[in-house]
């Protein structure tokens, strides 16, 4: 594309942490750099370069998720959306020449702000590229997704994923290789893995406790899973400063919020809708405690469910005696003993329930409800 003519708006698809932002700053770094040699670009050198590098180039606008319910609004007054960034394009570029708009899960725009967007994808101002990032393209209405050219990220293998932390510097080779199959083939995650080892200890100690918790008893699991909450929020902090050291090693790197991401839960089809969380900053625990954010609450929440569907799946394998397709081996002994008092049947039903509670989540439900309720669908 770059050799012959990039298309006004692109689609990236693929799973958090795949390199979605990661290549949508590259093709930005390429329309914007001044090399010379067009076959060079993105040269890395020149000063248009080491802006989009540093995240201050005046050509480059990004627009992400914002507030408790992590959405992409319509924009106006105290919130920035899709209004504004419409409205910074239809200015004249500050260097007169391309311009590029990266919208970062873009699956995250409330439907007003995807049917604002569509003027702007449609009549796009002169030498302008918009690029979208999403999870899931299903989640953007059809009339969004037909004026796009969609381009799709997959899993990278847990080798190549080894080879890439190589590359960078990151991990010896044993430690690579557990972030590797940590990452379940995400680059971004396993560099965030890499430069936080804590994070992986962490979930270690999360996922031994969600196999221990099945022979608790209701009052000790609806406690346990509380706690595993706020566990979840200490990974999902260890996570995010290992993905800005990361980033702060190589300048090319995911920003912290791609490589940061945990597992997404399943999603509920059609577009995101901005709605009050009724529980915003609740305090942690009792009276007097701090309070914690509710997007952090919903953040930590979605981490612990996706963690969890981890481990089932890792007891599933176990369970259909296929250990090859255990991706954390750390546990083995442990799956192994719990893969004895649990059957197949159970473990599906225990993974449907949790693409259910990953959708009540993402539909901004109280993260405590759904959580009370997955403890008490839990255990023997």
């Amino acid at each position: 594309m770059l050799a012959s003519q990039v298309p006004h708006a692109l689609l990236l698809v693929g799973p958090p942490g795949s390199g979605k932002t990661t290549l949508a700053l590259d093709l930005a770094a390429a329309l914007l750099c001044r090399a010379s040699d067009p076959s060079a670009r993105p040269c890395r050198e020149c000063r248009a370069c080491r802006a989009v590098a540093h995240g201050n180039h005046p050509d480059l606008h990004r627009l992400g998720p914002s507030g408790a319910g992590a959405v992409i609004p319509i924009g106006g007054r105290d919130e920035r959306g899709v209004r504004d960034l419409a409205g910074e394009l239809a200015l004249l570029p500050v260097e007169g020449g391309a311009r590029v708009a990266i919208v970062e899960a873009a699956h995250r725009m409330t439907e007003d702000a995807q049917s604002a967007l569509l003027k702007t994808l449609e009549e796009p101002p002169s030498a302008t590229t918009l690029i979208l990032c999403a999870d899931e393209e299903e989640r953007l209405l059809p009339t969004i997704r037909s004026r796009c050219v969609r381009l799709r990220l997959g899993a990278v293998g847990a080798r190549d994923i080894e080879a890439i932390l190589a590359d960078h510097g990151a991990a010896d080779a044993a430690a690579a290789a557990r972030a590797a199959r940590l990452a379940t083939g995400r680059p971004g995650v396993a560099l965030a893995y890499a430069a936080a080892p804590h994070a992986a200890v962490i979930r270690g100690e999360m996922a031994r406790t969600l196999l221990d918790l099945r022979s608790a008893s209701r009052t000790d699991r609806l406690a346990g899973i509380r706690d595993l909450a706020a566990r979840a929020g200490e990974l999902l902090r260890e996570l995010d400063s290992g993905a800005r050291r990361a980033a702060q090693s190589d300048s090319n790197q995911a920003s912290p919020i791609e490589a940061g991401s945990t597992q997404p839960p399943a999603a509920p089809r059609g577009p995101a809708r901005a709605t009050a969380d009724p529980e915003a900053d609740e305090p942690a625990e009792g009276r007097g405690a701090p309070r914690v954010p509710a997007a952090e609450r919903r953040a930590a929440a979605i981490a612990l469910v996706a963690v969890w569907r981890d481990v089932l799946r890792d007891l599933a394998a176990v369970t259909l005696d296929d250990r090859r397709l255990v991706r954390d081996l750390d546990l083995l002994d442990d799956l192994e003993a719990a893969a004895a008092t649990i059957s197949p049947g159970e473990v599906a039903t225990g993974l449907r329930r949790l693409d259910v509670a990953g959708e009540r989540l993402e539909g901004n439900v109280s993260p405590e409800l759904v959580l009370d309720v997955l403890a008490l669908q839990y255990g023997r």
